[in-house]
């Protein structure tokens, strides 16, 4: 089986890891501290909530964007006080040691034996080393990786590069808020099975998915700046169209979204037989469409109503 991507899948195959896979696959020269950059100034934004009930267990759903600019004021009214009202918060994945994260990273990722631009013909080799140009890279910086890791890292350096931050992105935050507050954190999933969606790939599929990231390294920015133009206002809908566009192939849209999502719905109704108030944040894109999680909910006789503020 083959997989073609088309021209915005790098963006929508990036954002559906979460923002601790997204952001291990950075180099080294692209680590960020734990402390995002101050903003020079504070944008009031609102992004969609939900909430599903019975008598005795409360479950938000919020859909999360894993790397932003500083100075985005969302955690705040109802999203904040649905998080403070929780007990729990369950991330796709709990942020890993990075020595581990690191070691699992390299044990998918590294390929000593052949090297990355040997797998390029000259026109990919030339479409691939324009775009390490551009973002001021050594040509053969990613000569012992699979094409997958260099193609994720094409799509987050142009990020980096425009004032986007690991640190900024909405698990981050919730994730330190959970901490400082005592809350139980857990997670629907692990990052190895996150980087092994991509590392699943069959090479040709994989030099295919590098190359459409190479080409779109200018167009990057312009691609999340409108996704979080959409998120911050909670247009789902533009939303969640923009994001499922790009996956016009039902084998990846099957793995990357619906599988997961059905699987993140037995998570659900199943702690909806537990006692509690939970507080779900998983990227946005899981979250709208026609496939989303609160589409299959409905499907089970759950019902994910929004919360207007």
């Amino acid at each position: 089986m083959t997989f073609k991507f088309h021209k915005t899948s790098l963006f929508a195959l990036s954002m559906a890891l979460s923002s601790f896979a997204f952001a291990s696959t950075a180099p080294a020269m692209a680590q960020q501290t734990e402390t995002p950059p101050a903003a020079t100034e504070t944008v009031d934004i609102d992004p969609a909530l939900w909430v599903l009930k019975d008598e005795d267990t409360t479950i938000y759903l919020f859909g999360t964007v894993h790397v932003l600019k500083p100075g985005l004021s969302w955690f705040d009214e109802a999203v904040k006080d649905a998080f403070d009202s929780s007990d729990e918060l369950i991330l796709e994945v709990v942020e890993p040691d990075q020595t581990e994260m690191q070691k699992l990273v390299f044990s998918l990722a590294v390929d000593s034996e052949n090297p990355l631009r040997s797998k390029l013909n000259p026109e990919q080799q030339g479409i691939y080393d324009n775009a390490m140009t551009s973002l001021g890279l050594p040509g053969n910086a990613f000569d012992q990786f699979e094409p997958w890791f260099a193609g994720i890292n094409l799509g987050i350096l142009p990020l980096l590069k425009a004032g986007y931050d690991v640190n900024s992105g909405a698990e981050k935050v919730l994730a330190l808020e959970a901490k400082a507050a005592g809350k139980t954190i857990g997670q629907l999933e692990t990052v190895e099975q996150q980087l092994g969606y991509f590392d699943g790939l069959p090479e040709k599929s994989q030099v295919e998915f590098l190359i459409d990231s190479a080409a779109a390294v200018d167009d990057t920015t312009t691609q999340i700046d409108t996704m979080v133009d959409f998120w911050g206002s909670a247009n789902v809908k533009k939303l969640g169209d923009f994001l499922h566009a790009s996956l016009s192939d039902e084998a990846i849209y099957d793995a990357l979204l619906t599988k997961r999502n059905a699987n993140w719905v037995e998570w659900i109704k199943t702690r909806m037989d537990k006692p509690g108030t939970v507080f779900i944040a998983v990227g946005a894109g899981h979250l709208a469409g026609k496939d989303s999680v609160q589409a299959m909910l409905s499907a089970n006789d759950l019902k994910a109503t929004r919360i207007e503020y």
